[in-house]
């Protein structure tokens, strides 16, 4: 696709024609303010660009419709669009004609046929970029989009702003979300990826997002079931507050629980009493009592622990004592008479003294103690864990009454608020009903769960047969031959880095030098000329990739005013005016002859019939560059726009 020429319209009917040629260097040199810079403001306008960024002044003023006339290789395009009324800063309205030889419409032939979307698709289809899909995640600010016809207008205009700005490589790489879309269409515009990958990766990132709100849901099921159990207790409580359901049993299940709520739901409202305090104090006494009741059973157990251990010591002491007095009966016996030898004695004492009498006897009652507490024993122990059991099941049918309080109490205090039993019940039973449709049954938990199981394994599956595609490698090969190519026209530019190998850096949307022992992006080097020399290397050698493999971008490339940066001053530059003699007078003239030389040689050699169209003050009195004169140089008049045309307000 090239501009075969543009058209512009007045209000009265009179028409401006800008020819170009199709092939090669074109050049629109002259004085300011004469309209050189709208000319691409007006082909994007053209392209289906609805924003309408052509400057305030005489151009605005005077011209009803903007027109250009695209040349595709078998086939021409009009496109026309009329100037944004109002004086609005946007307009979608348009026409088109096809045809293979268009003759070029007078004014009252202009008639409204398409709108901006339709131009677009137009010319997308015509230019051959394949369909394609950039789904972009649903937590992004991006929406989802096709890459078109405007997203080859990255690599078709060179503004006066642009052209040397050492931190911007590409137009409207400055604007929000534009970077990103960059980086995304290139690739496609390349050839990089095949459909069958973009079919790929359009179904991961749409199972994605299933995953994600599988994985949410999920998580959901698992919370609500993990809290429906007290919630369902206390709404129960609640329910029994306003009369709606009779008095629960301790022993139901959560289940039940469950399925006499659903009972709730079929309340009507009835005549009944305002308030029901009755079972706030109810509750109150059965929690004293039933406290009252835990106190008593703990003291029980404490003193049998009190005891416990006092019998334990007892034992001890006794069992002490016995083996003490035992120990007379280990005494010997005098052989002669069968009496007991006493230690220390002089003579043998008998077991029939009253001595002996005494500790024998104690040594019995000690015998008999003790074996009374070790046979009372498993029933002390026994005693304290029934009651320890007992204390435990108190303490959990006490915090189970403490919940029915707490909603009792709320269930009466929003019958006071609300004055009637019967607005309070039907409060309950919304939440009971907000409650039941937000309860995850069984059921549904393993269908979510297993629904989960089934993404992530398709997710896997899908990342598995993306990994297998070899894009990657295809996108870095085709960045490596663009950037020898920067390389290549950096040095006939006479960059300042030309010695180090350049690369096209997509990643940063940049050109860097990639030095042995660091690397330069563009912004950390100096001068204008470096960076005017860096942006059209860039540029062209996209441009060259993409005629040499049939890409489908656009066979021309509009630059600003690229010479400024040859001129001391910009009051010099703008002074030239199209005229050869200033041009010379102040002018790196050996620097201008080189750009414009490296231009037309690139559209010869390079890349064979590439269009590359310059607007400029600067001229040159070389047959080669008088030839690629579109017109003669715009002194007001001539200008884009005749200076008769009436406003069109």
């Amino acid at each position: 696709m090239k501009i075969k020429s543009i058209h512009l319209y007045s209000k009265n009917g009179d028409r401006r024609d800008l020819p170009f040629h199709l092939n090669g260097l074109n050049v629109i040199t002259g004085r300011s303010s004469t309209g050189k810079s709208a000319l691409s403001d007006i082909i994007e306008y053209c392209m289906g660009r609805s924003s309408f960024n052509v400057a305030e002044g005489v151009i605005r003023d005077k011209v009803a419709w903007y027109s250009v006339l695209f040349q595709f290789e078998n086939e021409q395009v009009f496109v026309a669009k009329p100037s944004p009324p109002h004086g609005g800063e946007s307009c979608s309205i348009a026409m088109y004609r096809r045809g293979v030889a268009i003759a070029i419409p007078d004014f009252d032939e202009i008639q409204q046929n398409a709108d901006d979307d339709a131009v677009e698709s137009l010319l997308t289809r015509l230019l051959g970029i394949p369909e394609n899909r950039i789904d972009v995640p649903t937590n992004n600010t991006r929406a989802t989009y096709d890459a078109n016809v405007k997203h080859t207008l990255y690599y078709l205009f060179q503004k006066q702003t642009l052209v040397a700005n050492k931190d911007i490589l590409l137009y409207r790489q400055n604007e929000p979300f534009q970077p990103q879309a960059i980086k995304d269409t290139l690739p496609i515009l390349l050839g990089v990826s095949s459909q069958d990958r973009y079919e790929l990766e359009a179904k991961l990132r749409a199972v994605q997002r299933d995953l994600k709100l599988s994985n949410k849901l999920l998580e959901q099921a698992k919370n609500n079931v993990d809290t429906s159990q007290q919630r369902a207790i206390s709404l129960y409580s609640e329910a029994q507050a306003v009369s709606i359901l009779g008095q629960r049993q301790d022993s139901e299940s959560p289940s039940e629980i469950i399925d006499s709520l659903r009972g709730a739901l079929r309340w009507r409202p009835t005549s009944m009493p305002d308030a029901d305090t009755s079972r706030v104090g109810r509750l109150e006494s059965e929690i004293l009592d039933l406290r009252k009741e835990r106190r008593d059973v703990q003291a029980r157990t404490d003193a049998a622990q009190q005891y416990a251990k006092k019998a334990n010591g007892f034992q001890s002491e006794a069992a002490e004592q016995r083996d003490r007095l035992a120990s007379i009966k280990a005494f010997p016996k005098n052989p002669a008479t069968g009496e007991w030898q006493w230690p220390f004695c002089e003579a043998n004492l008998s077991m029939e003294s009253p001595i002996a009498t005494v500790l024998l006897a104690e040594l019995t009652t000690l015998d008999k103690e003790l074996d009374i507490v070790v046979g009372e024993r498993p029933q002390l122990d026994a005693y304290i864990a029934e009651n320890e059991q007992k204390v435990r099941d108190l303490s959990a049918t006490i915090e189970t009454k403490e919940v029915e309080l707490a909603a009792a109490i709320s269930a009466n205090e929003l019958l006071a608020q609300m004055g009637s039993r019967n607005n309070a019940a039907a409060r309950v039973v919304g939440r009971v009903s907000l409650f039941l449709e937000g309860l995850t049954p069984d059921s549904e938990l393993e269908r979510l769960q297993s629904e989960n199981r089934r993404l992530h394994a398709k997710v896997a599956d899908l990342e598995s047969k993306i990994d297998a595609d070899n894009s990657q490698d295809r996108l870095d090969s085709i960045l490596n031959n663009i950037s020898t190519q920067v390389t290549k026209y950096v040095d006939k530019l006479e960059g300042e880095f030309k010695i180090y190998p350049a690369r096209f850096d997509l990643k940063n949307l940049t050109v860097t030098f990639d030095r042995l022992e660091r690397s330069i992006p563009m912004s950390k080097s100096g001068g204008g000329e470096n960076h005017l020399a860096y942006h059209l290397s860039a540029l062209l050698a996209l441009h060259w990739f993409a005629a040499k493999n049939d890409r489908p971008i656009p066979r021309f490339l509009l630059i600003d005013q690229p010479t400024q940066v040859y001129f001391p001053t910009v009051e010099l530059y703008k002074a030239a005016a199209g005229d050869v003699e200033k041009t010379e007078e102040d002018a790196d003239i050996v620097a201008v002859r080189r750009l414009f030389s490296f231009l037309l040689e690139f559209t010869r050699n390079e890349a064979p019939g590439f269009q590359i169209i310059v607007t400029e003050h600067a001229n040159l009195r070389e047959d080669w560059f008088q030839a690629a004169l579109v017109e003669a140089p715009w002194r007001k008049p001539p200008a884009l726009v005749p200076e008769d045309w009436p406003n069109i307000s």
